[in-house]
């Protein structure tokens, strides 16, 4: 549901969740009781909790502040060594899209 905020004439400021068909114009203000308009706001657009924003943000980040590597990571994994994959001297294969 979008939340709503409301402004008496007091000055009071408070906001509200109603469905978009129900959101009335006016609504009871809960700190002086007086009657409190419904004002203008920006709308809440973020999509900070996603993990494409996420991305993004570690992208910017990465350009003023990249990540200091002091060694190459060590082929053992959580499991063990990890697996080499197989290599191949087909010339052929090498015309492969990889992945």
């Amino acid at each position: 549901m979008p939340n709503y905020r409301f402004r008496c004439a007091q000055g009071c400021e408070f906001d509200a969740m109603y469905s978009m068909q129900d959101v009335p114009l006016s609504a009871e203000c809960r700190v002086c009781g007086a009657q409190a308009k419904r004002a203008m706001t920006a709308p809440h657009l973020s999509n900070s909790g996603t993990s494409a924003f996420g991305l993004v943000d570690r992208a910017a980040r990465s350009a003023h502040e990249p990540e200091v590597v002091s060694s190459l990571p060590s082929n053992r994994g959580p499991g063990g060594p990890t697996k080499r994959q197989p290599v191949t001297h087909n010339p052929l294969h090498a015309k492969l899209p990889r992945s």
